[in-house]
């Protein structure tokens, strides 16, 4: 795929799909009012904000490697390679994880604990996606390599230090 269709795709994507989970959908539960739920919430609400600049650079980062790999996140558009460049080196779903950071950032700056409700839930859905369907299907297309990048760097909890994928 060309690499302006991908981008202009990808583009599209990352508006509607992360647009919604971490914009349309918290709006609709807090109309981004803020509460007070305990005295000096203040320093939470700092933590709140830190955690949403830092959750956004993830999947931004991500939809960026896949476009320079000829491709998108979209799993009807992916790429034709394996990629394990960027945040992927340290998390299998560093779209995931970040975007889950913005949800709860936002449950602290708005001190809305409904967000924390909704954080378990865009938890849950993309990791049975991950696991029922991304998984297999990523096992199928890519099989050893894949397999050796499984192993190797978590799902969920970033590892420390890049994992370097063996030179071909």
């Amino acid at each position: 795929m060309q690499r302006s269709k991908a981008a202009a795709l990808s583009a599209g994507f990352f508006v509607v799909a992360p647009g919604t989970v971490v914009g349309l959908i918290p709006w609709l539960i807090t109309h981004w009012q803020f509460q007070r739920p305990l005295p000096g919430w203040a320093v939470m609400r700092v933590i709140g904000g830190l955690l949403i600049a830092a959750g956004l650079v993830p999947p931004v980062s991500a939809f960026a490697e896949f476009v320079k790999a000829g491709g998108t996140p979209i799993p009807v558009a992916p790429t034709d390679r394996l990629v394990v460049s960027g945040f992927n080196r340290y998390v299998r779903n560093p779209m995931y994880v970040g975007l889950l950071l913005v949800i709860i950032g936002q449950a602290l700056l708005f001190g809305n604990v409904r967000l924390l409700m909704y954080a378990v839930a865009a938890w849950v859905a993309p990791a049975a996606f991950v696991r029922w369907y991304e998984e297999p299907t990523l096992a199928r297309q890519f099989g050893d390599e894949y397999e050796a990048y499984r192993r190797a760097v978590p799902a969920w909890l970033p590892r420390l230090r890049p994992w370097e994928p063996p030179r071909r």
